[in-house]
Formats: structure tokens, sequence, C-alpha cells
């Protein structure tokens, strides 16, 4: 255990979560033998996964045919079975949590995606999934949508702990850092004890690589395809970089001064899209302090089998970074314009698995009538 590859990132300075859930891995035991084996210290949820878990079904009979006795709905019986999941979840990483002051042991339960550029709507529902689960270990996701701003904001500034999700640019990102400090200046305010608010946000890492990629393809010259497979960990290696220099200012130090934490950035979608890429490519070349990387089960038993896990991966690769990110753009690959689609793309993904869900769940309720 102590010299696998996973137990030397978390050595590292990476906290290493879960990208996945659901009821069988809860309750046979699998997700205490991650935490014991594998290193793990939190776990992340969103649409698509509690789509694959619930409609698979396994583990949740018995809960459907509760629900389709009480007359539940489609969407009334989702907010029960995901946020019954996290609760449990919840309760395996409390020791974590206790232990880690807070930064680990934590499990993440998304908004509606239908939600993402509904402000009201996303703050109202962030509030209702924070009461319902009822642990105080749980994150609330929230999309980094141009609406999702003054929402995370919001409820960062009602005390609960947020997990920004669905961010691929620089720009935004350092958006979402001035929505959570102004959130934490709000729930100083407004009397919340802000040492016990945390918050991470999640950069997009392989999406970047297949939608530039595809489109260096496309060009189809030797610069253009020089560039292939670079974009992702320049971008997230930069994201890093935003990280230290936006939370190096007297406006934040006054507030970590008074207990606050500081807002740490997670590595996701770190699954390698390209056969041709190393398996382990988005984790081992992603190794900082202070840096969390949720990983689906392939990836993290990749690192585990076979990955090198250097003392750091990111600081000492800034210039190259950059540099990286202009070549992209001198061959004719807007990085605005990807960061963009990408963006409209994952809300857009996330709503059409929630809809097969819905739909799902709908059925499996009809046939327990």
């Amino acid at each position: 255990m102590t010299t696998s590859p996973l137990a030397q990132l978390a050595a590292n300075g990476v906290s290493i979560w879960l990208d996945d859930l659901s009821r069988t891995r809860i309750r046979s035991g699998a997700l205490r033998d991650l935490i014991t084996n594998r290193s793990v210290v939190g776990v992340t949820t969103n649409p698509s996964i509690f789509a694959a878990s619930i409609g698979k079904g396994d583990g949740y009979g018995d809960q459907v045919r509760e629900l389709a006795a009480a007359g539940a709905d489609a969407a009334k019986a989702i907010f029960e079975i995901t946020t019954l999941d996290v609760a449990e979840a919840c309760d395996i990483f409390a020791g974590i949590y206790a232990d880690s002051k807070g930064f680990d042991g934590r499990v993440s339960i998304e908004v509606e995606p239908g939600l993402a550029r509904d402000t009201a709507g996303t703050i109202a529902q962030a509030k209702e999934l924070f009461a319902k689960v009822d642990r105080e270990n749980v994150m609330i996701k929230i999309p980094a949508t141009k609406e999702g701003l003054p929402a995370i904001t919001a409820v960062i500034g009602e005390g609960i702990s947020v997990n920004v999700t669905l961010i691929f640019s620089l720009a935004r990102y350092r958006e979402v850092i001035e929505a959570y400090i102004a959130g934490i200046e709000l729930a100083k305010a407004n009397g919340h004890d802000i040492s016990k608010i945390h918050s991470v946000a999640s950069f997009f890492v392989s999406r970047v690589d297949l939608e530039i990629d595809k489109r260096l393809v496309a060009i189809g010259t030797a610069d253009a395809l020089s560039l292939k497979s670079k974009s992702a960990l320049a971008n997230a290696r930069l994201a890093y970089q935003v990280f230290e220099q936006d939370f190096a200012n007297e406006r934040w130090s006054a507030l970590e001064a008074a207990g606050a934490n500081k807002q740490r950035p997670l590595m996701a979608s770190t699954g390698v899209k390209d056969p041709a890429l190393s398996d382990t490519l988005y984790v081992t070349e992603l190794v900082a302090p202070a840096l969390v990387n949720t990983m689906p089960e392939k990836t993290m038993e990749a690192v585990y089998d076979h990955g090198i896990v250097p003392a750091n991966s990111i600081n000492a690769h800034y210039e190259d970074a950059k540099a990286i990110l202009f070549a992209v753009e001198a061959v004719g690959v807007s990085y605005n314009d990807v960061v963009d689609l990408l963006e409209t793309e994952g809300v857009d993904k996330f709503v059409v698995s929630w809809n097969e869900l819905v739909q799902s769940v709908a059925a499996a309720l009809e046939a327990a009538k």
C-alpha cells in the first residue's frame, strides 16, 4: 500500500477521488475497499454516472418499488435515490472528512443540468440537495456557466460547500475563483463559520485534447500535427498557475487569516480518450500540492498498476504550456471557440444523460406498480 503509485500520488499532495458511485458499490463494501487499497479519499458524481448506475438497476429495486407505491414521479424518484446514495457514501467517508479537517472525505452531487442557465433555480436546488443529504461532507456541484457564477457566490454565502464543475477556460476559472471569494465574504458577513466551507474547481482535461486535436488534424500541416495531444495538459497546468496567482493577494490573505480555505483545483475528465496516449497521462502529468484528481476506476487502476508518479509535474512547465497554447492559436485553432463549444456541449451532454435517466426511472416505476 505504501509503495503503490496511488499512495505515492497522495504523498505528493494529490487527493484521489473516484469519479463514480452506485448503490452496489456502496453496500457491497467495494467503496470501502478503494479507500483502504487505492488511497481514495472522495467521490464525484454527475448525471451521466447516475444514469449508468440507476439504469442498470443494481441495488435499486426495493426503493423503486417503495417510490412507485407512494406515487412518486420520475423526478421525485431520482431525487430520493441519488440523495440516498450520496448520504450513504458521505457516511463511509466521515472519518476521512474529520481527519482531513474537511478537505477530503467529500461526496459531490450535482444540480439538475437543465438548471445550468438558471441562477435562481440552481440556488434553490443546491439548498434543497444540501438539506436532503444532510451531511456536512456533501459538496453541491454547480456548473461554471455565466448563470452559475452568481449561484456559486450565493450558495457559498449560505455556508454550503460547492464543487464548481464544467470549467474549460482559464478566463472562466478566474471568474470561478472570484465567485468563490465573494461567496466566502458573504458567508462571513452572514455569520457562518467560514473554516467549515470548502470548495473545489473542476477543470476538465481530456475533452480539450479531443476537440483541439480534431481541428489540428483537419488543418493537417506538419506544425499543426506536431501539437497533437499537448493542449489539455498545457491548459490544466496553466489552471494551476491561476490557482497560485489568484489566491496570492491581500483580499484573500485577510479571509484566510479569518479561517477561510482556498478553493482547490480539481482535475476532471482524466480518462484518456485517445488510445494512442498513455492511459495514465492526465494523472501522472498533473501532480502538484493541494490538487484533486477525480478518476474513473479504469484510470485509477491503470495508475495503480503501472503509473510512474513524479514529485511535481506542473510547476516547471508554465512557459512550455503558454508556448503550446500560443502555437495552437498560431496554426489556426481558436482557444476561445474551443472552450466555449466544450462548455455548451458539456451542459448538453448532461441534459441528454438526465433525460435518459428520467425515461429509465419512469419505466422502472411503471413496471413496479
